[in-house]
């Protein structure tokens, strides 16, 4: 197959995303919860893409998705000023392996 004719992979980066989720049949929160605020670290080649997978993913495990915030990668959150410990950057390369 020649160059031209193969597919460039497009760079992935990281996103933080946290998801609120609903009551569903069988999502395993606890009883007596209404629901659920998830932290995720999504990988994708832009956020957008990582937001839908994340939903697809949590839909394919019963949850119930309502809401996703999403607060960008690495570098936007370090330039909004937010403290990111180094558990938290070790997660987020594991959403790039």
């Amino acid at each position: 197959m020649s160059d031209t004719l193969k597919k460039h992979k497009k760079p992935h980066s990281v996103y933080t995303l946290v998801v609120e989720v609903g009551r569903k049949s069988g999502d395993g929160l606890p009883k007596g919860a209404t629901g659920a605020g998830l932290m995720c670290y999504a990988s994708g080649v832009d956020e957008a893409e990582a937001v839908r997978e994340t939903v697809a993913i949590l839909k394919q495990a019963d949850m119930a998705p309502l809401d996703v915030t999403g607060y960008g990668t690495l570098e936007d959150r370090k330039a909004q000023g937010h403290e990111i410990e180094p558990d938290e950057i070790d997660l987020m390369q594991k959403a790039l392996d």
